[in-house]
């Protein structure tokens, strides 16, 4: 039997050819797949129950009766239509900005040409690097919108604020802002920077800013207006207009904010059913106290990669979702073929905490992959050392020859040597602290392999494998679960755009499933399950 019933049937009669009813199970399954088309649930004159897209529904007359209906359910109708219209796109989708241009160029454009939001992981990246992104995005997606990650670098604010005078430059309309622990200046000057005021006497918003948050208290700065304090600065410092400090008071901070659950990289582990509905209420009671004329959209990201889980964060109220540690297992993602062939056997649990390189002192973790690779317990250890010991000098000699040969495979003297030509370009600043302060010193040696792991992994560099640090969450052994047995399933074929459409499309599956069977409908095994093709057939044409 491919449906049952056990609820209480409509009042509803169908009209329509016998020819347009399906009773056998992968004809039923067509029906549901077609949710551009209500589906309908009747029994006929034979006590058959089967399924159909067409005919006409009656209140009175002869027909057979409905048991069961589904509307029309597009992937366009999940989500807030406001963040579709506001950004141009097909679906309230956005890919997330992994670092050091793991979310890259290519991902960018990709998902951009399919009328999706993609961010560049600009963070990490000096601006040279990120000119180069800016240009390329831009020539490639001349009308799509796009976004830039600026991540909040309290140990190298030349790069926040560096960061900050590329985009304004070159006309970046969308940051995402994230690993903010408050507002800064930087933050502030691009958002108001990108004020100004039309005939009718509103504030006009040019900078974007969707704020990527996982604390309540971090959520509240991005849905107020500027503080006074910022811009106060900013007026003494000539970057902001007196008519633009005056609009700023009129905006929140942020146009979107995303809600960071348990993710890969910097995370706070958080359940998405817990913290979501809370930054939910917070945007309210903060609506109410301001009135801001269009209120913030609140997205889900973290543990997103198969359309249960984008459903249950559309269900629970997210206007837009965001999938990140998916998108590094595709083709067009900043990374070497090891990682990527590495990623598609990862479980849900192949996953460690480890300290984060930008924020190494503060004690700071992200989630990265442990299969394959020994970074996890490597880069703890190197905490270890550094809570305990207030320079190279008083790490024991065995301990440091250790470190030297299996971790940085050169003496630590070297690698500082190493650290100044780095920082020279990145930030100066950096080494002076440094210089007569050996704890610093030691913190950025420590850096140096922490920096450089994602890198190795990045460009496949042979000799480091065990050294990889690869940024992962376990919704990558939740996609891996899900494609089992699909065209998905080889990483060959996973690029992002086809990743982000197979979940879009099985979110609104689903949704219709679940409308049916709160009316009573029973499926087979098989039939309330999304799943890709076998094969793609957008390839074999």
């Amino acid at each position: 039997m491919s449906l049952g019933y056990s609820g209480k049937a409509t009042q509803l009669f169908w009209q329509g050819s016998p020819r347009d009813i399906v009773f056998d199970t992968q004809s039923i399954k067509e029906k549901l797949n077609d949710t551009s088309r209500p589906c309908y649930v009747m029994k006929d004159f034979q006590g058959r129950i089967g399924a159909s897209n067409g005919g006409q529904l009656v209140a009175e007359g002869r027909g057979l009766q409905v048991l069961a209906m589904a509307n029309a359910m597009s992937p366009s109708q999940l989500g807030d239509p406001t963040f579709i219209q506001d950004y141009g796109l097909k679906y309230a989708y956005k890919t997330g900005a992994m670092a050091n241009g793991i979310a890259s160029e290519e991902l960018v454009i990709a998902i951009g040409q399919a009328n999706l939001l993609g961010s560049f992981g600009a963070a990490g990246l000096v601006p040279k690097r990120v000119l180069q992104a800016i240009e390329k995005i831009q020539s490639n997606l001349p009308t799509q919108s796009f976004a830039f990650n600026l991540i909040h670098s309290p140990n190298e604010t030349a790069l926040e604020s560096g960061a900050v005078k590329l985009f304004l430059e070159h006309g970046v309309k969308v940051v995402e802002a994230s690993a903010f622990l408050a507002l800064t200046e930087h933050i502030v000057h691009y958002r108001v920077a990108g004020l100004s005021q039309g005939k009718d006497g509103e504030v006009v918003i040019g900078n974007r800013v969707i704020a990527k948050i996982s604390r309540k208290e971090v959520a509240a700065h991005f849905m107020q207006a500027a503080p006074d304090s910022f811009l106060n600065i900013l007026l003494e410092k000539g970057k902001i207009t007196p008519l633009q400090a005056q609009l700023a008071k009129q905006v929140p901070m942020a146009d979107d904010i995303t809600v960071e659950a348990d993710s890969g990289g910097h995370t706070d582990n958080r359940p998405l059913v817990a913290i979501l509905p809370i930054i939910i209420q917070l945007r309210d009671e903060l609506q109410s106290k301001h009135q801001f004329k269009q209120r913030i959209r609140i997205g889900a990201a973290g543990g997103i990669s198969t359309p249960a889980s984008a459903l249950a964060a559309f269900m629970m109220g997210a206007a837009y979702i965001v999938t990140g540690s998916v998108n590094q297992g595709c083709i067009e993602a900043g990374t070497s073929e090891h990682v990527r062939k590495l990623l598609q056997t990862v479980s849900s649990t192949d996953i460690i905490m480890a300290p984060a390189s930008d924020m190494f002192e503060m004690g700071v973790e992200l989630q990265v992959l442990k299969r394959g690779s020994m970074f996890g317990p490597r880069a703890k250890k190197l905490y270890e050392y550094y809570k305990q010991y207030k320079s190279i000098d008083e790490i024991p000699s065995a301990e440091r020859k250790k470190l030297e040969t299996q971790v940085f495979k050169k003496p630590l003297e070297e690698i500082w040597q190493g650290c100044i030509e780095f920082f020279q370009e990145r930030d100066p600043e950096q080494i002076e602290r440094a210089l007569d302060n050996p704890h610093r010193k030691m913190a950025l040696i420590f850096r140096w392999y922490l920096g450089l792991s994602s890198n190795w992994a990045n460009a496949g560099t042979e000799g480091r494998e065990l050294d990889y640090q690869i940024w992962c969450g376990p919704s990558m052994g939740a996609f891996n679960d899900w494609v089992k047995g699909t065209y998905l399933e080889a990483y060959p074929n996973r690029n992002a755009a086809a990743v982000a459409e197979e979940i879009m499309v099985g979110a609104s599956y689903l949704y219709r499933m679940q409308s049916l069977k709160m009316q009573g409908v029973e499926f087979s095994e098989g039939l309330d399950i999304y799943k890709p093709a076998t094969t793609n057939s957008a390839q074999l044409v």
